[in-house]
């Protein structure tokens, strides 16, 4: 009779612990994870094997991925617009550097906060006369933008209504038109302006007021059609993007791998596109 009542106890127990085991012994222990190819110093096409990314982005994710136990592979899928559509499809897992767009809401899972920030600035050309405080100084001032750049639709829709920016192909012209006198300024991200001016050796042409214009995050954001995408998975990244402003490490991340650009740069690869 006790053993019978042992016995019945046992498999409630086992049934009752079924589902927390079965989400355990499921969660996703390999994420393939895909992004832009030429937004240096977050994420690039790697020289050495150009199947893949590197960036700090690629090196945030690896390290919180590793304290959960899964194994990353930054894979590169074509230009960024290729990028969205493979993770979309769920043929690719993850976006490292997903903006923050509401028409993705309906394929795509973001993860708050951000992985990482990218702030962008005004870049000027050294000596210029144009007096910037706040956005709306700009207006009736000429400005270039890359077609590449990630604003918040926020100040997209500001910058329609309100500036004259002329749209570049890549932040390489925009530049070009801003030494050229083309331009008055350019809206570019912290880093990114800064690769650009060492790409183009105009470091000690151009500035950048440290007032951010704009404030887009670069998300981590998983596929609806991920087979990776669960409750559990999605609340342990959103914990360690919690966790990471405090621990300092993504600017540290940030700044090894802006000199690892610059390394790059000396050597004959292509110039940043973003």
């Amino acid at each position: 009779m006790e053993m019978h009542r042992l016995s019945g106890w046992s498999m409630l127990v086992s049934l009752l612990l079924w589902p927390a085991l079965s989400v355990a012994a499921g969660k996703c222990e390999r994420l393939v994870v895909t992004g832009s190819p030429d937004a240096p110093p977050y994420l690039w096409q790697d020289p050495q094997d150009p199947a893949h990314l590197i960036g700090s982005n690629a090196d945030l994710l690896r390290q919180v991925a590793g304290e959960l136990g899964l194994i990353v592979e930054l894979r590169y899928a074509g230009k960024r617009s290729q990028a969205i559509e493979e993770v979309r499809s769920g043929r690719i897992d993850m976006l490292a550097d997903a903006s923050l767009m509401t028409q993705q809401l309906e394929s795509l899972d973001y993860i708050h906060p951000a992985l990482a920030g990218n702030d962008y600035l005004v870049w000027t050309r050294i000596g210029s006369t144009l007096d910037y405080t706040e956005a709306k100084d700009l207006s009736g001032h000429t400005g270039a933008v890359s077609q590449q750049a990630r604003l918040t639709q926020a100040f997209e829709a500001f910058a329609r209504s309100q500036l004259t920016l002329v749209s570049t192909p890549n932040l390489t012209q925009a530049f070009q038109k801003l030494v050229l006198g083309e331009v008055e300024y350019v809206l570019a991200g912290r880093y990114a302006g800064m690769a650009m001016a060492q790409t183009l050796s105009i470091a000690n042409d151009v500035q950048a007021d440290p007032q951010p214009i704009d404030k887009p995050g670069l998300f981590l954001a998983i596929s609806h059609n991920s087979a990776c995408n669960d409750p559990w998975l999605r609340g342990q990244l959103a914990k360690k993007m919690t966790e990471l402003p405090a621990s300092g490490l993504t600017e540290a991340v940030l700044q090894r791998n802006l000199e690892r650009w610059k390394a790059h740069l000396k050597q004959p690869v292509s110039t940043p596109k973003q």
